[in-house]
């Protein structure tokens, strides 16, 4: 049992964090878009506050793997910048931490885009 429980944590505190997205989605007046900037900036803010550590250490990729761990990674990479170069890190941490995921999406997006036609409605 002890083997199985970390996944099933994580797969419940993903899902939550989905079902939250999809709730308000339903509910609410906001576009998708802006649901998932507030769960980039609801990261950061949780990440650098030192909140979002102790639910990544819970529940793993359950917590990493949604935009609010995006947004932790890039509180989590300007904390480390700013500490090694002062205030310049302020400008590169986040990017430098966040690099090999948004090199992935790019390329993964191109290699789509040119496997793939689109389909125009009328």
């Amino acid at each position: 049992m002890d083997i199985i429980l970390p996944y099933l944590w994580a797969f419940i505190i993903g899902g939550l964090l989905c079902v939250i997205a999809q709730i308000l989605i339903d509910k609410t007046k906001l576009t998708p878009a802006r649901i998932l900037v507030s769960y980039v900036v609801a990261g950061v803010i949780l990440g650098g506050c030192g909140i979002y550590k102790y639910l990544i250490d819970f529940a793993g990729a359950g917590a990493t793997t949604p935009l609010t761990g995006f947004g932790y990674l890039i509180a989590k990479g300007i904390r480390e910048e700013v500490e090694k170069k002062g205030l310049f890190g302020v400008l590169t941490g986040g990017i430098t931490a966040a690099a090999a995921g948004i090199a992935a999406a790019l390329i993964f997006g191109l290699l789509t885009a040119l496997c793939f036609r689109d389909k125009r409605k009328q």
